[in-house]
Parts: structure tokens; C-alpha cells; sequence
């Protein structure tokens, strides 16, 4: 492509409303442009980098079996009332009506369809294993889209979905998409981490994992042992619980001590005014789900896990409960909230359980109680993990590591839907005997747009973004110093004919600019090859500029010809 005829404009600053580097530089290298806010155009070099992620993710996908069909965006809303999740996704789910007044929704993602599609094709256990997938624009009506293709309202995603007659069926295809999902990555030249996850909006009871693109801007904090594999969201990560002290001796322990905390609500408040250690204290905080009230109780310095007890409550969603629940529960505002006497199920987390003695509030406003014993003035009914893990914390997996915390961009995911799909929307098949059963429903989704910008937000320097070489829009990137200057003309004219002819993807910039601009311009740009013609163009000399490495040297024509042609078996 000679660069004259490419519909593509840089820019020199990223607009106002570019927060990270992957959105500012896109942006100004000409990658993509804002329609609306989370809606955008790719432009030509942006197209050219989605369809070799697209190109990969085909490969690996029609490698593992899986076979690719294009379904409806638009979808009916009567199939989303009939997976009950209709209310349940939410204000993200988009919404519309035809002329006939007849409800659909704005895809934003395909279990409810594929289902609906598999239950009318399929009906015996011989057309089973099968694996599906699409690569297809989603829309989620975020309500702050932010950080440009990382978080959109519309953006282009890979969705596969298998259907197996067996849960051991289900296991094999799972680990052929979590392999397959590495290969993919690895491809893309991605920094990840494969992390066990909570499955959310989608459902679904079995194994999950979240594939994590490491990033300081990443939204989701990631749990990563310094010792062994193992890797887990923050939400989902497990805290490793020490030995509990178990038919304790209470004789001779001195009753609890209640002092005066005026105004001190707060851990923090605590600290700084009576000077007492966070990991002395035991917070007692009360929560409701569904028509239940209760309290959790966990160590000052750490955080209450909310899906955790949400799990172990039974409840589809919890939330720290109001002021009147709060009062009716422990007689006394938050703050001062304790343990001793509650009236309700007490959540009592393993670290409190191990602690010999604690701070707690003491039931009355202003005041807390010192030399509170686990197990003798509060129950230990309800033992368990129900905190975030922290940093430093002992790995769960192999007991020997420590915890550490890593920020990530979550760009792909793989679930085990069971049959949570499958019996509410009656997608079953007859098995050997002739009895009708569920179809064991698994899905696994890449964010082919968000891939993009994650690989973006990892590669970049100060001049611009640097390009693995699988996706980079060209492999190499001509500049033409002087298209006054007949001997440099003729030479990259030459140049791009031959590397063109031996299937290698050059940009050639011909444009009538000064140099500075060009450099700058393939700064941004990214590609990572980059071969200056310029004075030495007469004596076959060009400069070999390595985008990745940063180094550059002059060498003959012919030589770089090799170089470059030596590169085609990585793309």
C-alpha cells in the first residue's frame, strides 16, 4: 500500500477524553474514530489489525473442531424471557421494538440463540459432541463507556458455544478451548494470566476461568501465587484459613472491657485516635438478602467478599443493610456494631475465628469492648472464607507461595454452563436408552476489539505503538525521504515492488513531506520493520530500523530483503 493512497490521519495530541495510552494512541495514529461515545469506526490500519486477530482466533477455533456459523443480532425478547434473564442482565441489555411492537434486544451475547438454534436441529446423542462459534458485533449499553475499545457499547467478539451429551464430554471440550484460548493469545503476543473466575451474567454452575491481559489499568485485580501457577480474580480468589483454636480453655479469661470511642466509627477513625492496630479489630457488618438479615464478621484490615457470602447464604444478590435493619439487628447505628448477643446468623470469617482476643463495638453508641474472645462471648456457628484475599496472604495451592496482586484486562473467558440453558429453553436429545435428556451446554468468549487495545496497552514506547508482528497492519514500513531525489525514488520503488512480490505486507510512504514527519508518523504508526531510503539509496544503503528492539544500523538492500523475508514465517 503506498502510503499517498491510505485513508489514514494522524494526530499530534490525543483528544481531551483519551485517558489511556492504548485510546490516545490509537487514536492518533489513526487506528480508529469516535462515532459516539463507546461506538467506533476502524479505520483502515485498525481493520487490517482485527482481521489478524479474526485470522488467528479462525485458525485455532477450526483447529479444535469447532465450526463457525454467523447468528442474528437482533434477537427476539420472548428467548431471554425464557432463560429468565430478561430482568436478571440488566440496563446494560439493549432494547427495541419493530413496527409490529413486537420486543427484541441488541445482542450481547448468544446463549439464549444458539440454544434455540441446537434444540431445532439436533435431537439424539450421534450429533453430539458439537462446537459452534461466531465472531460477530455485541452491544451492552455501558453506562460510562471509558478507556475507547476496552470498554464499549458496541465491540466485536468471538463467541463459541459446545454442546456435549456427557459432563465428561464437557471437560474434554473445555480444555480444548482453555488450550486453544493460549495458543490464541500467545499468538497476539499477550502478557496473561488464565485466572479462575465467577461466571456473572452468564450463569452457569461449573469451572470458569477469566483470561487476564496484565495491565496497570486494568479494572480487575488478579491473585497470582510467587511460587506456583496458581491465579485467580480478586472475588474469586480463596484465602487458605489457619488452624482454628478448637475446644479452647475460657477459664481464667477476663471478661471484655468497654471504653469510651466518641465519634470513632470507622477502622480508620480507630486508628488514628485511640492508636489501635487494624488487625486488632473485628468488624461486624450486617447485611440482607432476599427477606434474611445477617452479619459478617471479619479482621479490621481485611475486606468482605460479597460473592463468597452470597454463596454460602444461598442469596442471588446481598447488600449492606439499611439503617432500620441495622438498628432492628443489633440495637445500636454502624459503627458500633458487635458481635455479643446478635440475634441473627453471624458469618464468622477464619481469620476472626483464630484471633485470640479482639476489639469490637460494643452494641451502644460511642463505645467498643476490648478483650472480646472468639468462641466464648460470640458464637462460631458459621465458620468459613468470606474475605478478599490480601497481598502476602499464603497461596491456597500450593501452601508454601505468597500472594501477590497484579492488575488485568479481561479479555477472554470460558465457562461450563451445565444445563442452565439447556432445560429452561428444552434443548435436549434422546441418549442411548431412548430417554430424553439436557444437553451439557459450555461457552467461551474472546473480545476481539478489547484483544486489540489490550495488545496495544502492553506495546507501545514513547514515540508510539510497536506492533507484534502476527498483527501488525504491515510488516514493514518504507519511508522515502526526497520523492524530489530520482536515485531514493527509484530505489524504495524498487524496494516495494520486490518485498511486495514475495507476499510480504509493505506500507510505503511516498508521500511529498518533510522527514521529520514521517518518522514521527511510523513512530506512531507502529509497524515493526521500518527501512529508510535516503542518501545512501545510490549505493544500495538503506537504514534497517528494528521498532521492538529500537536499534538501527545501515546495511545493503539485498540484505535486508533476507532480514525481512526471514521474518514472513512469524506472520
Amino acid at each position: 500500500m503506498r502510503q499517498t493512497n491510505l485513508f489514514v490521519t494522524t494526530l499530534r495530541e490525543a483528544p481531551a477524553e483519551a485517558e489511556t495510552m492504548s485510546h490516545q494512541l490509537l487514536l492518533r495514529a489513526g487506528y480508529i474514530r469516535q462515532l459516539a461515545a463507546g461506538v467506533y469506526t476502524y479505520m483502515p490500519l485498525g481493520r487490517r489489525v482485527l482481521r489478524k486477530i479474526e485470522n488467528i482466533v479462525r485458525e485455532e477455533m477450526d483447529a479444535s473442531g469447532a465450526q463457525e456459523i454467523l447468528m442474528p443480532s437482533m434477537q427476539p425478547a420472548e428467548l431471554w424471557k425464557e432463560s429468565e434473564r430478561y430482568d436478571v442482565y440488566g440496563k446494560e441489555l439493549m432494547k427495541l421494538q419493530d413496527r409490529h411492537e413486537r420486543e427484541f434486544v441488541l445482542g450481547p451475547t448468544h446463549e439464549e440463540v444458539v440454544t434455540a438454534l441446537v434444540r431445532g436441529e439436533i435431537s439424539s446423542y450421534r450429533r453430539l459432541p458439537l462446537t459452534v462459534y461466531q465472531i460477530q458485533t455485541k452491544f451492552r449499553d455501558e453506562r460510562r463507556p471509558r478507556s475507547g475499545l476496552l470498554r464499549g457499547r458496541e465491540f466485536l467478539m468471538k463467541d463459541a458455544y459446545s454442546f456435549d451429551s456427557a459432563w465428561e464430554g464437557l471437560d474434554q471440550t473445555y480444555e480444548q478451548m482453555y488450550s486453544a484460548y493460549g495458543r490464541i493469545f500467545d499468538r497476539c503476543g499477550l502478557t496473561y494470566r488464565a485466572v479462575q473466575a465467577n461466571a456473572g451474567a452468564i450463569g452457569g454452575k461449573g469451572q470458569n476461568h477469566e483470561f487476564m491481559a496484565l495491565s496497570e489499568i486494568g479494572e480487575d485485580t488478579v491473585a497470582v501465587c510467587s511460587i506456583c501457577d496458581y491465579a485467580a480474580n480478586l472475588e474469586q480468589a480463596e484465602v487458605r484459613s489457619g488452624a482454628l483454636q478448637e475446644e479452647r480453655d475460657f477459664s481464667g479469661l477476663a471478661a471484655p472491657v468497654k471504653f469510651h470511642t466518641p465519634n470513632q466509627k470507622t477502622i480508620q477513625q480507630l486508628e488514628q485516635e485511640s492508636h489501635i492496630k487494624p488487625e486488632e479489630i473485628i468488624k461486624t457488618l450486617i447485611y440482607t438478602g432476599g427477606d434474611t438479615t445477617f452479619a459478617v464478621l471479619v479482621r479490621g484490615d481485611h475486606e468482605v467478599n460479597e460473592l463468597k457470602v452470597q454463596k454460602y447464604m444461598g442469596c442471588s444478590e446481598i447488600a449492606l443493610a439499611e439503617y432500620e435493619n441495622v438498628q432492628e439487628a443489633a440495637g445500636v447505628e454502624s459503627g458500633y456494631v458487635g458481635p455479643a448477643g446478635m440475634s441473627v446468623t453471624v458469618l464468622v470469617d477464619a481469620a476472626v475465628a483464630g484471633m485470640a482476643e479482639a476489639i469490637t463495638g460494643a452494641g451502644e453508641k460511642d463505645y467498643h469492648l476490648r478483650g472480646v474472645v472468639p468462641g466464648r462471648d460470640f458464637t462460631l456457628q458459621h465458620v468459613g472464607d468470606f474475605r478478599n484475599a490480601a497481598i502476602g496472604d499464603t497461596c491456597p495451592h500450593c501452601c508454601e507461595g505468597k500472594l501477590e496482586f497484579h492488575q488485568g484486562i479481561e479479555v477472554g473467558h470460558v465457562f461450563k454452563l451445565g444445563t442452565v440453558y439447556s432445560e429452561k429453553l428444552g434443548a435436549n436429545f434422546l441418549d442411548t436408552a431412548g430417554r430424553s435428556q439436557p444437553m451439557i451446554m459450555g461457552c467461551y468468549g474472546i473480545g476481539i476489539s478489547r484483544l486489540l487495545s489490550s495488545v496495544a496497552e502492553q506495546n507501545h514506547d514513547d514515540q508510539g505503538l510497536i506492533w507484534p508482528l502476527s498483527i501488525a497492519p504491515y510488516a514493514v514500513h518504507i519511508l522515502l525521504m526526497s520523492v524530489k531525489d530520482e536515485a531514493q525514488r527509484e530505489a524504495a520503488e524498487a524496494l516495494y515492488v520486490q518485498l511486495t512480490s514475495l507476499g510480504i505486507e509493505t506500507l510505503l510512504d511516498d508521500r511529498d513531506e518533510r522527514a521529520g514527519v514521517k518518522f514521527k508518523d511510523s513512530g506512531l504508526i507502529g509497524i515493526p520493520v521500518t527501512l529508510v531510503v535516503g542518501k545512501g539509496a545510490a549505493e544500495q544503503k538503506v537504514e534497517y530500523i528494528d521498532r521492538r528492539a529500537g536499534t538501527k544500523e545501515v546495511i545493503d538492500v539485498a540484505e535486508a530483503v533476507v532480514r525481512v523475508s526471514g521474518m514472513k514465517t512469524s506472520f
